[in-house]
């Protein structure tokens, strides 16, 4: 009996994008051959990902699932290929299954989630591996998050099915709540308030704000003066209670807040396909070249 080593269950896993256990009995079954296993786990139906997973899934969908008391709620991105199979309804009802078990069952990573149990016996990554063999895209479950408030409520905001928002807020209402979740979908802050804002950052930013300013030949006292309220803007353009609401730039989201009795204690927001390096192609013009091919 071959040595089923760990760094075999690696590759088969990076092939054909299954679970640990799937890949390890298929190596077990196969005696450690890869390419048997890989063979052995087509025919189940759960391996066509072997070259589909290597392909760029920078399409897909954001969804949001809240419990009933608005205590709880689950933020997920699923990707695939393109923007026709994020449309479909098959997709869509596996992303939406995933964004309810991840409220439900509170997984601890990206990695756990695909051992649960989604559809009986069948878990998130098998359920995933045959949508992958119907549809015939790789398919990913990318990266959730989940939040769980003692003492207030969760919101959410989604912009199409592109930009997905969830923000955790003590005091204020519903509808306060969604317009503050607007607000970071349209305003991309980088956190709640200035006290979340790293040193380093600030740090940083004041280097190169002290950089630009002494070329100005301006005194040291003048340019320090400069600097400090440079680096004012610039925390209240990266902050949430700093920036001009959206819906009414005479006042900041810290006003609107404070009037409403209101804090944001966390906030997340999602954007489909973000830091996935995309390759540009027109998918119109894919499609005719495939046509010209089968006439040609």
């Amino acid at each position: 009996m071959a040595e089923i080593t760990a760094a075999l269950v690696k590759e088969l896993r990076e092939r054909t994008g299954s679970g640990m256990m799937e890949c390890k009995n298929a190596l077990v079954e196969s005696n450690g051959d890869i390419e048997a296993a890989i063979e052995l786990m087509r025919k189940r139906g759960l391996a066509k990902a072997d070259k589909k997973a290597g392909r760029v899934a920078a399409e897909g969908t954001m969804v949001v699932a809240l419990s009933d008391d608005r205590r709880s709620g689950a933020m997920v991105e699923v990707n695939c290929e393109t923007d026709f199979v994020s449309n479909g309804d098959d997709f869509r009802n596996f992303a939406q299954a995933v964004g309810r078990l991840v409220l439900t069952a509170n997984p601890a990573s990206v990695e756990a989630l695909a051992e649960l149990p989604l559809d009986g016996d069948k878990t998130v990554n098998q359920v995933r591996q045959e949508l992958v063999a119907k549809i015939g895209e790789n398919i990913q479950v990318r990266r959730f998050v989940r939040f769980e408030s003692s003492n207030g409520t969760v919101s959410s905001y989604l912009h199409g099915t592109r930009i997905g928002v969830m923000v955790e807020m003590e005091g204020g209402n519903e509808e306060l709540g969604k317009d503050v979740a607007m607000h970071v979908a349209a305003s991309r802050p980088v956190c709640v308030s200035e006290a979340d804002v790293p040193a380093e950052t600030v740090a940083k930013e004041k280097e190169i704000l002290i950089a630009q300013a002494e070329g100005s030949g301006k005194p040291r006292e003048i340019i320090e003066k400069m600097v400090q309220g440079r680096v004012q803007k610039f925390l209240s353009e990266i902050t949430l209670v700093g920036q001009p609401f959206v819906k009414d730039p005479d006042q900041t989201v810290g006003k609107l807040l404070k009037a409403n009795g209101a804090t944001v204690t966390r906030f997340a927001r999602f954007e489909v396909g973000e830091g996935i390096e995309k390759k540009q192609e027109n998918f119109a013009d894919e499609v005719m070249a495939t046509v010209r091919g089968t006439q040609a």
